[in-house]
């Protein structure tokens, strides 16, 4: 449960107490309906799946040390006694054609275990170890897609005219599939080895895959990313929640000091009941300034999600991108575009590349502001998105200044680490001195973040 805990799933007493009751009624000896059974107890998201198996193969390892059965598979191997590269393929694609059985999961599994045992071990400053990328890098499983479909269609359709489109489409989803399964058994015994040797909690810290909210927006993978836009409308709904809840309080209103103290003259100037200022009612305005250049393209492309999915929170939003040239996005967010092509939208059909194509936060700023003078009044909160690497180019501190003053409320969110601010070309300690600067270096603390700072 620590483990989980580490990693980002939430544990808490409940599923705890459900973990143990499945253990009483499963059959302990079932390595996969324990590892069902725990995942159904423990998890509320299927995006938590990854992260638990991983850890799951680390408590509950499928064998110790070299598995029995992979001794009895035999890599194939030159007269000289080096591996032949070309028939293990082979070996291979005739595995992964075959028909998905228990059999056949078996026999690539020890097939992953013996290229590991074989093929993937080199020696590091602690001793031998293991490699899942030493084990791959001369197979390289994706090569065999090609040969995988054309098995796979074979068996798709017997009429003259072959196979269909539909069929092959699905037929090369299958191959890529087996070739990514493959290539995760082998990833997976990898870790299992490894452990054996610097321990499972070792492993853990860098060999289990992250929550993708955890994830840090400027190392984020594709896969983390697209995990996180399609989070996008449930973080909202968390976000909408925290908003309600703080603009309940706030109808409250204000305690009125004038108004109290004139009421406690009745009770001898006790103030026992308090008069508050009458709320005034209206949401604000929201405006987006986004940085969608390099590394921060995809910390700014979910944050414009996340606001976009905010819209009824308040009276509008308005989104601009920018690289070295500023634009306003804000038509590109509909109900039409998949949420993983609107960044690709704002290339195409937008004008936020100039000349050179290299931020320029200084040249976004003039622009925003001379472009769009009526974007920010005095019931606009603006919030910045970006590093603050300027390319050692003039920041436009003057105009960010005025921008400020005529804002409600104006905040910047910064992807890159605090420690990092001001080194290289990075303007951010300068910015920070004129605007309210936060790190928001993942998904979980731009939530926080912006929960905290949106006006209610």
């Amino acid at each position: 449960m620590e483990a989980l805990r580490g990693r980002g799933i939430p544990v808490g007493p409940s599923e705890t107490v459900d973990a143990g009751q499945v253990l009483t009624v499963l059959d302990l000896m079932d390595r996969e309906m324990l590892r069902e059974g725990l995942a159904c107890a423990l998890l509320r998201r299927t995006s938590q799946r990854a992260t638990f198996d991983g850890l799951f193969d680390l408590w509950f390892p499928a064998a110790q040390g070299e598995r029995a059965g992979a001794a009895e598979v035999e890599i194939p191997r030159k007269p000289d006694g080096e591996v032949d590269i070309i028939e293990l393929r082979k070996m291979l694609a005739e595995l992964l054609v075959a028909d998905p059985s228990g059999e056949r999961t078996r026999q690539l599994q020890e097939l992953a275990a013996q290229m590991v045992e074989q093929m993937g071990q080199y020696r590091s400053a602690n001793g031998p170890s293991f490699s899942a990328y030493q084990t791959l890098k001369e197979v390289q499983p994706e090569l065999l897609v090609s040969k995988l479909l054309a098995g796979l269609a074979a068996g798709l359709d017997d009429s003259d005219a072959g196979p269909s489109e539909f069929d092959s489409e699905i037929a090369r989803r299958a191959a890529r599939r087996r070739v990514k399964d493959f290539r995760a058994t082998v990833e997976a015994e990898t870790r299992r080895r490894v452990a054996e040797r610097i321990g499972r909690d070792r492993v853990a810290t860098y060999g289990v895959q992250r929550q993708a909210e955890d994830a840090d927006f400027l190392r984020i993978s594709e896969n983390e990313l697209g995990e996180l836009r399609r989070s996008s409308h449930r973080l909202a709904r968390v976000l909408a929640s925290r908003l309600a809840a703080r603009r309940r309080r706030a109808r409250r209103g204000e305690i009125d000091l004038r108004k109290t103290l004139r009421k406690s003259m009745s009770t001898g100037g006790v103030p026992i009941k308090l008069a508050a200022r009458k709320p005034r009612p209206g949401r604000p305005d929201l405006v987006l300034l986004c940085d969608i250049s390099g590394s921060v393209a995809g910390f700014s492309s979910f944050t414009m999600l996340l606001v976009d999915a905010l819209r009824e929170q308040f009276s509008r939003v308005r989104i601009f991108a920018f690289v070295d040239r500023v634009d306003e996005v804000t038509h590109l967010f509909d109900q039409v575009t998949p949420l993983d092509q609107v960044t690709r939208r704002i290339f195409t059909e937008a004008k936020v590349v100039g000349v050179e194509g290299h931020s320029d936060y200084g040249s976004a700023l003039e622009g925003f502001a001379e472009n769009w003078p009526d974007a920010v009044t005095s019931r606009t909160s603006l919030l910045i998105l970006g590093d603050a690497r300027t390319n050692y180019r003039d920041p436009a501190l003057d105009t960010l200044r005025q921008l400020v003053q005529v804002a409600k409320h104006a905040y910047w969110l910064n992807p890159e680490a605090e420690k990092m601010w001001g080194t290289g070309d990075s303007a951010a300690k300068r910015y920070a001195e004129v605007i309210e600067m936060h790190e928001c270096r993942s998904a979980k603390q731009l939530t926080a973040v912006v929960g905290r700072l949106l006006p209610v």
